[in-house]
């Protein structure tokens, strides 16, 4: 038990070591990885005299107890999650204890998005509504593509918007059939089909304005108060036609989606290109989830003492996976400089490579992208980055094909990434 929590005690040593101190001989090479989320300067306080009797206290009471019974498989195993956790709480505590260095020092400043309609850069928080803005702007130059962007952009449920499209599809094909019906030319807002599949999707009612459809006041058989019913005026077949190529535009119409700015950034040769310090945003869970999530470990470490089977890891390995909402990469080229780029965590290695390629004069040129490990990524191979264990941060490195290396150029990287070069603190 005494050399369980002196153990403890060296890693919380190693873990908390500043920037400024080396790795324990054998220590990890892994890149350091640091989150942040606010702006003050790293501070520790040392053990009070009260902490320091009581931790003599219990040692010296872990020393008088009697020697304990030979340890089980079971034992070693619950032992070894009990460590876990003890570190794991401890560490919370350092962090949650301890304020965080100012934003300057963090590797990239934050996550960024960019309006395929605007081209405006956006924080995360900022997308949504800049979007919805740029797209009802989009009403005074083409009504049809603005409420097909309503349709699929603004409504989460895709099978609700599905629904409302199929039957806006056969009131336009019930019309192109039968041109003269007056009957096909009119829908009653108040039907119950209606109100429950159309109406309820943003942007359908403005389609049915946008091709022609107007809003109308029309007395009903058998009611003393008149309906609303939004009616197709008649239309010559040149017209027709333009409603269907429209109602085709709305069957294939996708979501505006704020698309990731990776920030390529590049960096002069640097002893510290394996040390990141990220921004609260790489994260999936804020800190109040994390308190959850250590609580909910606790809890269960009985229930994780037994032998752990190959399912049981992969299924511990993809909840990991899923803390993590973007990743950031750095690319050591063969001349030392670094290219750095942000990206969704669930990206293709396909995303990264493509990056890499638009970054380089001879980017055409094949080459080789090496993970930690000697591990080489495969452009082709359909797995995500985060099933490739490069999230949160890390460090890879480039090599050209070896046919092709000695027709390469000197520069590397394009001239206008080489423009803005910087140096890593």
């Amino acid at each position: 038990m005494k050399k369980f929590f002196e153990d403890i005690k060296k890693d919380i040593k190693f873990k908390s070591a500043g920037p400024g101190k080396k790795l324990a001989e054998g220590g990890s090479s892994k890149p350091r990885v640091v989150q942040n989320s606010g702006p003050a300067k790293l501070h520790h306080a040392a053990p009070t005299e009260g902490a320091q009797k009581a931790g003599a206290a219990a040692m010296a009471r872990i020393e008088g107890q009697p020697r304990p019974r030979a340890q089980t498989s079971q034992d070693a195993i619950r032992l070894q999650g009990e460590r876990f956790l003890c570190i794991q709480q401890l560490m919370c505590c350092l962090l949650q204890g301890s304020s965080v260095k100012d934003p300057a020092f963090l590797s990239v400043t934050g996550v960024y998005f960019i309006c395929p309609l605007t081209g405006a850069t956006l924080t995360k928080s900022e997308r949504e509504v800049h979007i919805k803005e740029a797209i009802f702007m989009r009403f005074e130059e083409d009504a049809v593509e603005a409420s097909i962007m309503m349709v699929h952009t603004f409504n989460k449920d895709r099978e609700k918007v599905k629904a409302a499209v199929d039957i806006i599809n056969k009131y336009i094909e019930n019309i192109c059939k039968n041109p003269t019906e007056e009957k096909y030319r009119k829908i009653k807002l108040s039907n119950k089909v209606f109100q429950e599949k159309v109406k309820t999707v943003e942007g359908s009612r403005e389609f049915l304005q946008a091709v022609g459809f107007q809003s109308i006041m029309l007395d009903v058989e058998g009611q003393e108060e008149s309906e609303e019913f939004l009616v197709l005026m008649e239309h010559d077949p040149e017209a027709l036609e333009v409603m269907k190529e429209s109602m085709d535009r709305l069957q294939r119409g996708e979501p505006v989606r704020a698309q990731l700015d990776h920030q390529p950034q590049t960096f002069r040769p640097s002893p510290n290109a394996m040390r990141f310090e990220l921004p609260s945003e790489f994260y999936n869970l804020t800190a109040e989830e994390l308190k959850r999530e250590q609580q909910q470990k606790s809890e269960a470490v009985e229930k994780n003492t037994m032998l752990r089977t190959k399912a049981m890891r992969e299924r511990e390995e993809q909840r990991e996976r899923r803390k993590y909402n973007y990743t950031l990469l750095r690319i050591r080229l063969p001349d030392g400089n670094i290219l750095q780029g942000t990206f969704l965590a669930w990206d293709k290695v396909s995303v990264l490579f493509q990056f890499v390629r638009d970054s380089l004069v001879d980017g055409w040129q094949p080459f080789e992208l090496v993970a930690p490990g000697g591990h080489k990524l495969r452009e082709a191979q359909e797995l995500a980055l985060n099933e490739c264990s490069l999230v949160p941060a890390v460090l890879l490195t480039f090599s050209w094909d070896a046919a092709v290396q000695a027709d390469i150029s000197a520069a590397l990287l394009k001239p206008v990434l080489l423009k803005n070069i910087q140096t890593l603190g």
